[in-house]
């Protein structure tokens, strides 16, 4: 009989669990603080919230905005067993004929290369492809984020193309990779050893 996931995870896999994001005062010390630890990782392809009030604005679009579902990824054992591991974001949400979303993720600096986002990632596809009834999943990424490409890569994802000055990052408007995941492209089974709630 497989274990059924945390309290609180919407599924879990063998070393992550993923959850809603809340506004819960422990949520917001907690990603902050991964958030200011891992400046020199994101910079210069992400920039997510390092304090408070942007933190609430930031989750509080996740939550309310039907055209975005966001996932805290948690480690599940170790050493660092509990502690937020990064997160993955679906935006601009299209439903009907279309049913697409487009992914943002990152990873804490304590978490980066281990492998717990390549696992999350999975858990968020199957729940995308699974419960919120979408049909593609897309990455846009930097052509010099090869972090991000690499996980796109090893997720399955195919690259679709490149969007000159596609999204304004940093000050200026940068290209992108368009990689790209279909329900086709998938398993039917769903990531290895995920339980869902």
């Amino acid at each position: 009989m497989a274990d059924l996931p945390a309290p609180g995870f919407i599924v879990t896999g063998a070393r992550v669990g993923i959850r809603p994001y809340s506004l819960d005062a422990s949520d917001v010390a907690e990603f902050t603080a991964r958030a200011r630890e891992s400046v020199e990782l994101h910079r210069p392809w992400l920039f997510p919230p390092t304090g408070a009030t942007a933190y609430t604005e930031y989750a509080g679009r996740l939550i309310e905005d039907p055209t975005r579902h966001g996932f805290l990824v948690y480690e599940r054992d170790g050493e660092a067993g509990g502690a937020l591991a990064g997160f993955i974001n679906i935006n601009n949400v299209v439903l009907g004929a279309f049913r697409c979303g487009a992914l943002g993720y990152g990873a804490f600096a304590h978490a980066a290369g281990r492998g717990l986002m390549s696992e999350a990632l999975g858990l968020v596809i199957r729940q995308a492809f699974g419960p919120l009834g979408l049909h593609r999943l897309e990455i846009n990424a930097q052509p010099d984020n090869t972090g991000s490409i690499a996980l796109a890569r090893r997720a399955g994802f195919r690259l679709e193309g490149v969007s000159p000055d596609f999204l304004f990052i940093d000050g200026a408007w940068r290209d992108h990779e368009r990689w790209a995941l279909t329900a086709e492209m998938t398993t039917a089974t769903g990531p290895s050893g995920a339980t869902s709630g």
